[in-house]
């Protein structure tokens, strides 16, 4: 009964403080046009995250604050409410996940969060992917970019710059799995021994299963941010990357559907790569369609005489299409959409990483590329992420690591990762002076060498050792 009425007291609390906050600040909303109408004062939820979660929310808070004061003279503040989640969350309501914590991110549009502990075991599901799927939070954004005299291990990290539209509600993340040798995965082989494919199942017997859902809704609004993105920041192309080769209903279809969008939908502002390639050689003299057939596909006479016909029919399609708009070299100044294979990408973000620009892919692939990226310009440790919807305009920014507790409550780690996703929030709220301050700070702290435990020990020469809270000192010293 004590516990019961201690979980109640404590919900109650919670409540009250949400009151108390929708009363006292104002509420970000959006209009009709879908633009966000951001207040002075604007209520913004945070949680803080578990294991080192509190020391980085603490640096990170006092930072967001004092650049929002410094970049607006103390006219504009945010009205931060915490919320809980976590193992925070757990002990003070029996929750993990509290409805009121959804309710509040549902209220307030955008919001931040620390790392989150996923317990292991029992089914339960990661916390920051439930975060997603409940708020339809289609987009995870994850901007790269290198800070001056980060320690690397790649010989030329100045060459990354990408943005990451990975889809964040599909693929297997989606969380279709049946275990091994239960009835469920037997019903499942059953039905695919009915359909012809089942032989395709080496171990049926022992073999978990799973389910991969790519639908052309989640491709086209995922691609449809990439590439309104890449216009409104003048950026140069969009990669759809996918593993089409292989899984040719699903991320095959990725593709092709990402191509339709950009050719729809903004067909004035785009070009595809192959249609640049059947353009530039019109424009170089090859006027004949076969020739230029021939010029972007060397296997042309390999062809049957069905394939010929197909690629004519798209060269042709193409000169008579946009010659008259995208002709005499105006396709060049457009956005550039193009394909890359995952596998290949994983290579070429690496070797030629000035070819990569913004990049729009699915879950599992964008989860890898962004941590592989993340590694090139320094680590995790300083990689920030939102996750958003812009149809409805919430979102989500938060801590791209986990909550390393072995190092909770040492004022140790870190609080990059917060600090960076606040200022990609403060972009997003339209606050653009106040990320500057931010990001022109981080990398002048950086470049001065004066940084936390984990780039300290990988630099040089005369460096600075400090604290998380030393850390967010010398940022909000350094604006």
């Amino acid at each position: 009964m004590a516990s019961m009425l201690a979980r109640t007291t404590r919900a109650s609390v919670g409540a009250a403080n949400l009151l108390r906050a929708t009363r006292n600040a104002s509420t970000i909303s959006m209009d009709s046009n879908g633009v966000l109408q951001v207040p002075n004062d604007p209520v913004i939820p945070f949680i803080e995250g578990d294991g080192t979660g509190p020391d980085i929310w603490r640096a990170s808070q006092y930072v967001l604050d004092s650049a929002v004061a410094k970049a607006y003279n103390g006219e504009r503040k945010i009205e931060w409410l915490e919320v809980l989640a976590g193992e925070k969350a757990f002990r003070q309501t029996g929750e993990w996940l509290p409805e009121a914590t959804l309710d509040a991110y549902r209220k307030y549009l955008v919001g931040i969060k620390g790392p989150l502990t996923t317990p292991i075991g029992g089914g339960m599901r990661s916390l920051n992917v439930a975060l997603r799927q409940e708020l339809d939070l289609y987009v995870c954004l994850r901007p790269v970019v290198y800070f001056t005299g980060v320690p690397t291990p790649v010989r030329k990290p100045e060459d990354v710059n990408m943005v990451i539209f990975r889809e964040n509600t599909e693929d297997i993340y989606a969380g279709i799995e049946f275990q091994s040798g239960t009835q469920d995965a037997k019903d499942l082989v059953a039905f695919l021994n009915e359909k012809g494919v089942g032989n395709k199942i080496r171990f049926p017997e022992t073999s978990g299963l799973g389910i991969k859902p790519v639908s052309q809704e989640g491709t086209s609004r995922l691609v449809e941010a990439a590439i309104e993105y890449a216009l409104d920041n003048g950026r140069r192309s969009v990669a759809l990357v996918h593993k089409g080769n292989i899984m040719k209903f699903t991320e095959g279809a990725f593709k092709q559907w990402g191509y339709d969008v950009a050719v729809t939908k903004f067909r004035d502002q785009v070009v595809t790569e192959r249609e640049s390639w059947i353009l530039d050689n019109y424009e170089q003299g090859v006027t004949d369609v076969v020739e230029n057939c021939k010029a972007i596909e060397p296997g042309y006479d390999m062809m049957t005489d069905t394939q010929q016909q197909t690629l004519q029919a798209e060269v042709s399609g193409v000169l008579e299409a946009i010659l008259p708009t995208h002709g005499n070299g105006a396709w060049k100044s457009k956005l550039l959409v193009r394909d890359a294979i995952a596998d290949i990408s994983l290579q070429q973000v690496l070797t030629r990483a000035k070819d990569f620009d913004v990049i729009a892919t699915m879950n599992l692939n964008g989860d890898y590329l962004s941590d592989a990226l993340a590694a090139q310009v320094g680590g995790i440790g300083i990689a920030p992420g939102g996750n958003i919807n812009y149809k409805t305009g919430h979102a989500i920014f938060e801590a791209t690591h986990g909550t390393a507790p072995k190092y909770a409550n040492l004022d140790k780690v870190n609080p990059g990762s917060v600090i960076l996703s606040g200022e990609m929030m403060l972009r997003h709220l339209g606050w653009k002076e106040a990320a500057d301050l931010i990001l022109k700070s981080m990398d002048t702290t950086i470049a001065n060498k004066t940084v936390t435990y984990d780039f300290h020990r990988l630099m040089d020469g005369d460096k600075t050792l400090l604290k998380c809270s030393e850390f967010g000192e010398a940022l909000v010293k350094n604006m």
